[in-house]
């Protein structure tokens, strides 16, 4: 079974209601099937959901090639073990949860990495405007990295809120079950992430400290 992901890609943020919203009856079907053993129904369900792994996992580790690998274990793992998937989760928050953990575990091996996310409530990881001056362009993206730098500095208990919720549009109950963990207690690690970005971007923009 070919479980490697195809040219994997960053969607927009409709991705939530694509991948987020309550599974279709398609998917469910094709849950059903895979659990009884099915290959061509899990490889369609790798099929919908690689590109939006592969981008998650991107996120916790160093290199493309080490990203891709992640994501194939990932699926290998959810193959094996998914006649155990009771279904009280969605389908793909219990394979973000088998990715993210092993994405985890390979970060906490190596230097910290990380993407640009926004310290608000939205990403601000957004291209700049062609009409903008060219300035602006320039400011922009040096924003965009210190942005990037502030979230390669977070230690992964905080990061991996940071990203589900910020940057992949997770709702707080999708990224707490992710990480498996109560909202309170995901709530209080993303509000600590994003306050170190924040420090760090207050820094980088040298704003006095409140």
């Amino acid at each position: 079974m070919n479980l490697r992901p195809k040219a994997p890609i960053v969607r927009s943020a409709s991705r939530e209601t694509e991948a987020g919203g309550a599974p279709d009856a398609a998917e469910a079907d094709l849950v059903d099937r895979a659990r009884a053993g099915e290959r061509i129904a899990f490889e369609e369900l790798v099929r919908r959901h690689a590109d939006r792994l592969y981008a998650v996992v991107r996120r916790f580790v160093a290199s493309a090639e080490e990203a891709e690998e992640v994501t194939q274990d990932a699926f290998l793992r959810a193959w094996r073990s998914i006649a155990r998937f009771e279904g009280r989760s969605q389908f793909f928050t219990w394979l973000y949860r088998i990715g993210i953990n092993e994405a985890k575990r390979r970060a906490e091996r190596g230097p910290p990495t990380g993407q640009v996310v926004s310290t608000e409530e939205r990403p601000v990881y957004d291209t700049p405007d062609p009409r903008e001056a060219p300035a602006a362009q320039a400011e922009q993206v040096e924003l965009r990295a210190a942005l990037e730098r502030a979230v390669r500095a977070l230690p992964v208990e905080y990061r991996r809120p940071v990203i589900l919720r910020d940057v992949e549009g997770l709702s707080t109950t999708e990224a707490a079950a992710v990480m498996e963990l109560g909202e309170a207690a995901f709530k209080s690690r993303l509000h600590r992430g994003r306050m170190a970005v924040r420090k760090a971007i207050d820094s980088y923009l040298d704003v006095p400290s409140r």
